[in-house]
């Protein structure tokens, strides 16, 4: 069995969106309360502090924010990303030159507090498929500038991404069948496109489209806003269109993939789950996702 190993983000990536969050947040002055009240000499140690249940996502950003305000600040962790956290879990401390601690410990927060955040409402909505072989994914409904941030926090809490922008992947949905004058002319236009590396998906609201659909073979089928039934009966189709059996259906790789979208949350994800289809998509996972309560405590001065 192949190891399923976890994404890392790029230190470029890193650099270039915590220098611009420090450059936000530091504005032309700098930290005025900090130059203040703080004399430079000074040096604080403080301690990174879940306060609440969740999973880890983000920390080399906040590594970052610190590094990048004061290469002489010490960071270390104690914890790593996809970890599960409960209240009180000291998840790292900094040390180092007071003023530049304190400077960058909002950005630093920001980043964990909302990328944990994702990472642990993704956990939620994958626990409770678990028992399950479908996998839930984020959209490309992200917050504008962060989204290969949030996507990397979607894997940590054990869901999946769908596609990451316009063009690594092609969706056919309703506004494209609508222009395009049919469900199996949009497929076959987007395969006589297509490189033979760029997956093709399609989106149908009737189980008509689904069988006109799957004439024309696309890799995935995204069953827009069909309730438990419908979607059970999809499966049902989708699976003798292929010629299989209960028992051959779940592994056999020739068959037309299925995804489910619309009304996802956590009340209703296990029953989507259970009628067989292989992906739930849905942008509540990072759109809806609350941040994580992590704080910043300074526990050492001198």
């Amino acid at each position: 069995m192949t190891t399923p190993y976890l994404p890392v983000l790029s230190p470029l990536m890193v650099e270039e969106q915590v220098r611009a969050a420090l450059s936000e947040d530091l504005g032309r002055a700098g930290d005025i309360t900090s130059q203040a009240t703080i004399a430079p000499e000074m040096l604080a140690k403080a301690e990174l502090n879940a306060r609440e249940d969740g999973v880890v996502a983000g920390l080399e950003l906040a590594r970052e924010a610190f590094r990048l305000m004061d290469p002489a600040i010490r960071f270390e962790a104690f914890v790593k990303d996809g970890d599960k956290l409960v209240p009180g879990t000291v998840i790292a401390t900094v040390s180092g030159p007071a003023r530049a601690v304190l400077s960058a410990e909002r950005v630093a927060l920001n980043f964990l507090m909302h990328l944990c955040g994702v990472a642990t409402h993704t956990a939620r909505f994958a626990d409770e498929i678990a028992h399950t072989a479908a996998k839930v994914c984020c959209t490309r409904k992200t917050i504008p500038g962060l989204r290969a941030l949030e996507k990397y926090a979607v894997r940590m809490g054990g869901g999946s991404s769908h596609r990451y922008g316009l063009d690594d992947a092609i969706l056919i949905k309703d506004n494209h069948i609508a222009v395009a004058g049919g469900v199996a002319g949009a497929i076959r236009a987007a395969r006589a496109f297509a490189g033979h590396l760029v997956k093709v998906e399609v989106e149908v609201t009737t189980l008509e489209e689904l069988e006109e659909a799957l004439e024309a073979q696309p890799d995935v089928i995204l069953l827009d806003n069909m309730g438990p039934e419908l979607l059970r009966r999809a499966v049902e189709i989708n699976r003798d269109c292929a010629g299989l059996t209960d028992a051959t259906y779940a592994a056999d790789p020739r068959r037309v993939k299925l995804e489910a979208s619309g009304n996802v949350n956590l009340k209703t994800i296990r029953a989507i789950a259970e009628t067989g289809v292989d992906y739930i998509s849905t942008s509540k996972i990072t759109m809806a996702a609350p941040t994580l309560d992590i704080g910043l405590d300074v526990v050492v001065t001198g």
